[in-house]
């Protein structure tokens, strides 16, 4: 007799069923949870370690003791807002849509960015000084003003205000007064193992990596609605005003300094005289400056009409810009790790680089001429400019160095324009183009050299700004 086949085992019921999925989605959560966990703290170490980094690259060689540690910090907190703003603000570049018929906007756009230094040097300038016992209060005066400005953009960008022009132009102008404040107390901070140009290019460096390191959050924030990155931008502004007014008590040092002293020319005008030096290291370095300005709007229209083969006008354009910023952090690197550079001969080197590459750029031109011509170009920039603020900072009297170096930030901002309007107004040939920029390099090195201090002069002697 044949035992019955056995029976099939009871399907699960729904109860049975449910827990089983539970269980399964319980450890799947637990799997999810525990790489979530991982990814955080792998994330958390490398963001507590490049921190730390920072932060010993900014105390190294006293920078902790004498407090430029903190002026450094600020500066990074600076450039951060700014680039927020920018990454705001981008919407209304005129570069996205550069074309050849767009040359009377952009010759607009050109004399519209002159009015930030045009207030700052005769106006702001003069009242910092007045304002030199009270730097900290002074640059935390910027950051609050453009935190306020930034919340009144966030709505009139929202709502399409009348004061977005008003409160953007105020944005800039405090943004130099702050730029023209820093500068003047970087002597003050300055630790017996570095240099002036080192301090600046460490300066520099650390508005590089505040603004790397902001910029994607902004661009973030900026894809809710440019309002979101401006309100960014006000958070940082705020954190800004407090680290300002904690710096060291001795950036508002009046020790040392000496009053300022007016010389009567013989018809009787009266006006602010510096030496010869920093009026030779301000003329070299409206060369690089010219050159950048020439470029920016020569190479914007240029590529539009006269591609080089099938490369796409917005590959060439960020070729050029891309080697510039590149050149530009090179040059802040060099200028922050190199024991010693010579502002004198730097800011000269610099122009004769600017002119060499330009010339070799029209004779063979093509891809790699125009790379090299935007590294060569941000790597002359940077290191001319951070050798003319330690020649003011080291020439000028403290009591006028803000007027110093709002008067140099508009002379340079001057030729930028005028570079950029000889970029828009020459034909879109670029060996023509190209060499017309190396012959007005050429004839401005002879004009610099020329005019170069004669040895044995006193530094002192005042002329002409």
């Amino acid at each position: 007799m044949t035992s019955p086949p056995p029976e099939p085992p009871p399907s699960p019921g729904s109860g049975d069923r449910a827990r089983a999925v539970g269980r399964g989605l319980g450890t799947g959560a637990k799997v999810t949870a525990r790489g979530v966990r991982g990814a955080a703290r792998v994330t958390g170490r490398a963001g507590s370690f490049t921190v730390r980094q920072a932060r010993r690259a900014a105390d190294a060689q006293g920078a902790d003791k004498s407090g430029l540690s903190r002026l450094i910090e600020l500066h990074a907190c600076n450039a951060a807002a700014d680039a927020a703003v920018v990454i705001s603000l981008a919407g209304t570049l005129f570069f996205a849509g550069a074309t050849s018929d767009a040359r009377g906007q952009v010759a607009l756009f050109l004399g519209l960015t002159m009015l930030p230094f045009a207030i700052v040097a005769p106006l702001i300038g003069p009242f910092l000084d007045r304002f030199s016992h009270g730097r900290r209060w002074a640059m935390g005066g910027t950051f609050a003003l453009r935190g306020f400005l930034c919340w009144v953009l966030a709505d009139a960008v929202a709502n399409d205000s009348v004061w977005l022009f008003p409160a953007t132009l105020g944005v800039l102008v405090s943004s130099k007064a702050y730029g023209v404040t820093r500068a003047a107390a970087v002597p003050r901070l300055l630790p017996d193992d570095l240099t002036l140009v080192k301090a600046n290019g460490r300066v520099s460096l650390s508005g590089v990596v505040g603004a790397g390191v902001a910029a994607p959050f902004a661009g973030l924030a900026a894809t809710f609605g440019a309002e979101w990155s401006l309100r960014f931008a006000f958070l940082i502004f705020v954190l800004g005003t407090v680290a300002a007014i904690r710096l060291p008590e001795q950036v508002d040092s009046s020790a040392g300094e000496q009053s300022m002293v007016l010389r009567t020319d013989s018809d009787g005008r009266r006006g602010t005289r510096i030496p010869p030096a920093v009026s030779f290291a301000l003329r070299a370095n409206c060369g690089p400056r010219w050159l950048s300005g020439f470029l920016t709007m020569f190479m914007a229209f240029l590529f539009r009409d006269n591609p080089i083969g099938d490369y796409a006008p917005e590959l060439l354009l960020g070729i050029v810009i891309g080697g510039a910023g590149l050149g530009n952090t090179i040059g802040i690197l060099c200028a922050s790790l190199l024991k010693k550079i010579n502002p004198a001969i730097m800011v000269v080197a610099a122009l004769l680089a600017d002119a060499v590459v330009v010339l070799l750029a029209g004779v063979f031109y093509g891809v790699i001429a125009l790379a090299m011509i935007g590294l060569t170009a941000g790597l002359a920039q940077s290191l001319a400019k951070v050798s003319l603020d330690a020649t003011i900072q080291a020439g000028v009297r403290p009591r006028v160095q803000a007027s110093a170096f709002a008067r140099s930030d508009t002379t340079l901002q001057l030729a930028w324009v005028i570079g950029g309007f000889v970029g828009i107004a020459l034909p879109l040939y670029p060996r023509l183009g190209l060499g017309v920029a190396a012959a007005v390099l050429a004839a401005w090195t002879f004009f610099v050299l020329a005019s170069r201090p004669r040895r044995g002069r006193p530094i002192a002697d005042p002329t002409p700004l």
